[in-house]
């Protein structure tokens, strides 16, 4: 009777403790673990019969791999043995019937319809980047910067390059004194002049029978990427950088196992010099090496805008704008390349033709902004056919996919309209793409199918939210990872329906994972509302709302992070940790706005450029806009508003509290950027250009410049050991604060987080922090 009553406790105890009645910072800045972990990695067996994908139902301490079968749909746990003989992504042949592939530094080919895997090399040094030759006879790849190939027939290899790093030995060359005893040697002493033309009749005959080789090309200082040989096996493109000197700066790191302080090193600040690339061809058939010229770019000579007015000397010759280089792609014939190439002020992006015979680059469609280059599948570019191409552009002013025919010279927009083709797939057949757009609402992601003659696009997925497909290799399944705005991610599968017969394949996927915990299930987490309010210039802000059961009276606003980046979205966030916050704010009376303002992804070019040469401008006025649309249409005091954010959302709760400081009464700044010319290069000169060459932007952007105007209650959080947004910023800045005389203002610090937080207790505390700021202030 004892034993039943005390197992009967234990089964309440455990029950109990599987409800969450009450949200506290606590327990939901524990490990995400409690949440449970969905499956992520998803991929498809070369078969087509099995799902593999990540996973870890049992709160292990890492991920096990996990899969399914077309003839099994319950989740098995792979074992150790077949885990290790999987093939990794690999590139296939024409036919589809053999794949080659790089795992552990070997490289591999697998032939499909045998399931039989041979092994290329087995070497100590790292083989990578493999591929079919133009007629399939054999695998090239890459070694120690070298192309060699391999005969899949005979088994024998074969050395394509010859890179060398440095400069080409020499001998010093001969003074005049030591030319003229060498002649007057050679022509006095008979035997001295024999033993020469022996020696060097010798060599003669002993280089014609000596088997060719690759023909010796030193790099001196240049490093060398993208080595790619054609089809055909006569050229070898290559591109080299040389690399710029640079200052890297330091990040101290003080709590450290050896008890010393110990530095980081870390990036340069914008600004920097910049490597630099050329491209080149290798004609193995001619043994020469030529450089491609990039003068014949349109716009190549042309400055950016914003330097209009600065004046440059008459007598200095135009110079082409510096660019970079990406990828070579061969058409399926392998008779024509193309390239595309990205100025690095990247302010234009060029897809050229490549001819590698006459090493010439021909224009085949520019892309230039005043702002700067960006959107999703910006990169995007390859073949339909041998005739024609494909390619994602913001020319419209969304991203949307184009069709170029290099014999016709018409290019063709395929899709359009005020939405963003976000992804690009082309079947295996040639006859359609597979694209993810947002085009039912900017904060879904649907899959379609798209006949690459044009027409109107399949709608392949209905559940509300966002899909994240991957085919399977022959295109009948469709394995796919789905979340809603409070329901984190899952594996579904469905079937793909038939071309040209679009299926409304709602209630047709089938769920495979079941992976959130009781306890988390136990919570009615909030659907915010994506709905939309007016900014002062008339544009239609998106935002998520969380509205409390019992208002307050009392609002806060939060600002996601990294600029380029979608919140006000139906699928599950990543910013999950303030996702749950935000729940618990709104069981606290809060009304919580969570917005996608200017710059943010998903709206299309005028939106992601909006913040040009001026952040915490149009993006810091969708803010404050937000803030009276709280008080006008949800009954907000405006006296008790909050704001937070972490990264590009402390940068602008910084703005905010020292520009608009009556708009907000207080403010949590995570991580904050403080000064843009403190930040990196890649992302920083995008938007503001250089600080020496457009010191108003920086000015105009950069919270130390305005740190006078604080007047409501300020917390910042900074990890020591950020070697993103370095620990340096904050410090600037409190010293500053310091120099005005605030007094309302902490800085709380964390010394072993980088700029993610990855350690529980130190979220928490982070999220105490900015709870009390908000109960102090706000209530």
């Amino acid at each position: 009777m004892f034993m039943r009553i005390l197992f009967m406790l234990c089964l309440l105890t455990q029950t109990a403790k599987a409800q969450l009645t009450e949200l506290t910072v606590e327990k939901i800045m524990r490990d995400p673990k409690w949440i449970g972990t969905s499956p992520s990695n998803i991929r498809w067996s070369v078969d087509s019969k099995t799902v593999y994908f990540n996973w870890n139902p049992d709160k292990n301490p890492g991920d096990s791999l996990y899969k399914i079968t077309l003839n099994n749909f319950t989740p098995q746990k792979v074992t150790k043995a077949e885990r290790l003989s999987l093939p990794t992504t690999g590139v296939y042949n024409n036919a589809y019937t053999k794949m080659v592939y790089d795992k552990d530094g070997d490289i591999f080919l697998l032939d499909i319809p045998s399931n039989k895997t041979t092994r290329i090399t087995a070497t100590v040094q790292r083989e990578s980047n493999p591929y079919f030759s133009g007629d399939e006879k054999m695998v090239v790849f890459t070694a120690e910067q070298n192309i060699y190939t391999w005969n899949i027939a005979t088994g024998a290899f074969s050395q394509v390059t010859d890179f060398r790093r440095g400069k080409k030995p020499s001998s010093p060359p001969e003074s005049e004194q030591q030319k003229w005893l060498r002649q007057d040697q050679l022509a006095y002493i008979q035997v001295l002049r024999e033993r020469k033309e022996k020696r060097d009749a010798s060599d003669k005959h002993r280089k014609t029978e000596e088997p060719k080789r690759p023909k010796e090309i030193y790099l001196d200082d240049k490093n060398i990427g993208q080595q790619r040989l054609s089809p055909d096996g006569r050229y070898v493109t290559f591109v080299l950088t040389k690399s710029a000197t640079a200052k890297n700066t330091i990040v101290p790191n003080y709590v450290t196992e050896s008890g010393f302080t110990e530095d980081i090193t870390a990036r340069t600040k914008v600004g920097a010099p910049q490597n630099m690339q050329e491209l080149y061809v290798y004609d193995i058939a001619r043994d020469t090496v030529l450089q491609f010229k990039t003068d014949e770019l349109p716009g190549i000579f042309e400055k950016p805008s914003y330097l209009n007015n600065k004046e440059e000397s008459k007598d200095k010759k135009p110079q082409p704008r510096a660019v970079n280089y990406f990828g070579i792609s061969w058409s399926p014939d392998g008779k024509q390349a193309v390239m595309q190439l990205r100025a690095q002020d990247n302010k234009d992006r060029w897809i050229v033709r490549v001819d590698v015979a006459s090493a010439k680059l021909f224009p085949i469609d520019r892309q230039h902004d005043e702002a700067w280059i960006g959107g999703p599948g910006g990169f995007s570019l390859g073949w339909v056919n041998n005739q024609e191409i494909w390619f994602v552009s913001e020319e419209s002013g969304y991203a949307h996919l184009y069709t170029f025919h290099t014999g016709t010279q018409v290019k063709r927009a395929l899709t359009g309209g005020n939405y963003e083709v976000q992804q690009v797939m082309l079947s295996r057949d040639r006859k359609h793409f597979y694209l993810i757009t947002n085009e039912v609402h900017p904060g879904e992601k649907h899959l379609y199918r798209l006949a690459v003659t044009g027409g109107k696009a399949e709608r392949l997925t209905y559940l509300t939210g966002a899909h994240e497909p991957e085919l399977s290799p022959d295109e009948k399944w469709i394995a796919f990872r789905y979340s809603y705005s409070n329901k984190p991610w899952e594996l579904y599968l469905m079937e793909n329906p038939p071309a040209g017969k679009p299926v409304k394949t709602e209630g047709k996927a089938r769920q495979i994972t079941q992976s959130l915990t009781d306890e988390f299930q136990s919570y009615p987490w909030r659907d915010p509302v994506v709905t939309t309010f007016k900014a002062r210039d008339g544009a239609d802000v998106y935002a998520r709302l969380y509205k409390p059961a019992q208002p307050n009276g009392a609002a806060v606003i939060f600002v996601h992070g990294a600029g380029y980046l979608q919140n006000a979205h139906k699928w599950w966030s990543s910013y999950f940790r303030e996702y749950m916050f935000h729940n618990l704010l709104a069981d606290k009376g809060y009304t919580v706005l969570d917005i996608d303002y200017r710059a943010s992804a998903g709206y299309g070019r005028d939106w992601r450029t909006a913040i040009y040469q001026h952040m915490g401008g149009k993006d810091l006025n969708d803010h404050v806009d937000g803030a009276a649309w709280l008080v006008k249409e949800h009954g907000i005091d405006p006296k008790r508003i909050g704001i937070y954010g972490g990264s590009y959302g402390g940068f602008i709760t910084l703005m905010a509290m020292f520009t608009t400081p009556d708009v907000f009464a207080a403010g949590a700044a995570l991580r904050p950027v403080t000064d843009w010319a403190h930040y990196n290069h890649p992302y920083t000169s995008n938007i503001l250009n250089l600080p020496y060459t457009d010191s108003l932007a920086y000015a105009k952007s950069s919270p130390i410049y305005h740190a006078e105007g604080l007047k409501g209650a300020l917390l910042i959080c900074h990890g020591m050991i950020d070697v993103n947004v370095h620990f340096q910023d904050v410090v600037r800045l409190a010293q500053r604060l310091i120099e005005l005389g605030k007094d309302n203002w902490e800085l709380a610090v964390y010394p072993l987080e980088d700029h993610g937080f990855v350690e529980p207790s130190s979220w928490t505390d982070e999220y105490k922090r900015i709870l009390r700021l908000f109960e102090t202030h706000l209530r």
